[in-house]
């Protein structure tokens, strides 16, 4: 029987990011240096198959501190860790080693600076996300306020609308951001921004090869964990661009093939915590019910590096 041809626009950049890369590599130094078990608080990135695959080679995943043991060593995942995190372990004189993605450690530093200026913090992101959880935890109760829509921004009070500053979850859409960041410049128009986008290069790269592929395909299929800021971005950003049906799967056993039936074209891309090898079984999967032909689609060329923690480059 001859398979219905389809051509399958491949989005790049797509899947991890340097930040990924990194928190994954230090987990698997930190089990060659020290062995199992390592604990890891919170997943390290959200991913099922990359959480999964550290849990076989020894790492334990936990949810606070108290679960982990004061004689192993623990890392913090990716996305950020409030100031009091690693003070307890401190405190509890634990090894630990902390792979908070280093452009989030640039918005870390960007709240304490504006704090010591005396400005209070307006923080764009999404409640209960570990990262914008992290971010806040930088400061003292009080003087981060959270808005998530523009419309919060219309609510928010605060102390002194003459000294406001803003940062940003890394994650966001760039131009739902736009609006935001717009609605707070008007209301307090002496707010103090970042010096440069805090959303990062990878969520910028990835969301703007979305909208390049989206309005040519039929349907677009976002690779990653519904728990994963960056990845449901995409699924929006597809919508937004004009995609009629553009859908989140963790893998390929969860594309629903009665959604896709009739359609000539499709995107694939993936968000920065899901592996390639996810991305390839999802263009396998497709190969076995169409004649596919692969259209790479490259919009941004990345080539940025992160270093590990010196404490994993030392000898045991």
């Amino acid at each position: 029987m001859t398979k219905p041809p389809l051509t399958l626009y491949l989005a790049a950049p797509r899947g991890f990011c340097a930040g990924v890369d990194r928190a994954i590599k230090i987990v698997e130094m930190a089990l060659q240096k020290w062995g199992a078990p390592v604990y890891v608080r919170h997943e390290i990135v959200h991913n099922k198959f990359v959480v999964d695959g550290l849990r076989d080679k020894g790492a334990v995943f936990v949810e606070e501190l108290d679960e982990c043991p004061d004689d192993r060593p623990v890392i913090f995942s990716a996305h950020g860790v409030p100031k009091s995190v690693p003070a307890a372990a401190a405190a509890r004189e634990m090894i630990y080693v902390d792979a908070t993605c280093p452009l989030v450690s640039k918005v870390h530093i960007e709240a304490q600076r504006h704090a010591e200026a005396g400005l209070q913090m307006i923080m764009i992101g999404h409640k209960g996300h570990p990262e914008t959880v992290g971010t806040m935890g930088q400061l003292p109760e009080g003087e981060v306020l959270l808005v998530e829509t523009v419309d919060d921004v219309a609510r928010v009070q605060v102390r002194d609308p003459h000294k406001l500053a803003f940062v940003t979850q890394t994650t966001l859409s760039v131009d739902d951001t736009r609006d935001i960041v717009a609605a707070l410049e008007d209301r307090f128009p002496s707010i103090v921004g970042p010096h440069k986008e805090d959303i990062c290069y990878a969520t910028t790269n990835r969301q703007e090869a979305v909208k390049t592929v989206a309005p040519k395909s039929d349907a677009l299929l976002v690779v990653g964990a519904p728990n994963s800021s960056n990845s449901r971005r995409l699924v929006e950003v597809a919508s937004k661009a004009g995609c009629n049906y553009a859908q989140l799967v963790q893998r390929s056993t969860d594309i629903d093939w009665r959604a896709l039936q009739g359609i000539s074209s499709i995107a694939v891309t993936a968000g920065a915590s899901a592996p390639e090898v996810l991305v390839n079984e999802v263009i396998d999967a497709f190969g076995d019910r169409f004649d596919v032909t692969v259209e790479t689609v490259e919009t941004a060329t990345e080539n940025v590096e992160f270093k590990v923690p010196r404490v994993l480059r030392e000898p045991a």
